[in-house]
């Protein structure tokens, strides 16, 4: 499970270095892909792959489905970490994130996502709020 959040900064190279504790996880490889709002998912390759699984079982019939399989897919690229560890961010997804040199990677329970650290930071404080005053169960059997 990933969990926590970082602060690693993307190289002129595009490549960012994975944090410790989700190095084990991704070293054998990883896919990244867009995630929803604008930040970058990063899946290990066996995440990834029972992801593709459940997309592949909506029905072709809806076009919902059609659409979130082919913006999911279509942006995925898989990598291997190198010997330091650094993965490369390509440059579609960049401009998708809006990476620029300071970024905040995040746990998210099954996946990791890439954010440009501003719009973490706008993120998070929009969401501070609701997050706190969540008076009805949003995650059934959760509280």
């Amino acid at each position: 499970m990933f969990l926590g959040t970082y602060e690693p900064k993307l190289d002129e190279k595009g490549r960012v270095i994975l944090p410790a504790k989700f190095r084990d996880e991704l070293s054998t490889g990883l896919v990244l892909t867009r995630g929803q709002e604008r930040c970058i998912y990063v899946f290990s390759a066996r995440e990834f792959e029972q992801m593709n699984e459940k997309i592949r079982q909506a029905p072709v019939t809806s076009k919902q489905a059609r659409d979130y399989m082919r913006v999911f897919l279509s942006g995925a690229s898989a990598e291997t970490p190198d010997k330091q560890h650094r993965i490369t961010v390509p440059a579609a997804l960049r401009t998708y994130a809006g990476l620029g040199r300071d970024l905040t990677v995040i746990g998210a329970g099954s996946r990791v996502e890439i954010w440009d650290a501003t719009a973490w930071q706008t993120y998070l404080a929009e969401q501070e709020a609701a997050f706190a005053e969540t008076a009805e169960e949003v995650i059934p059997g959760l509280f």
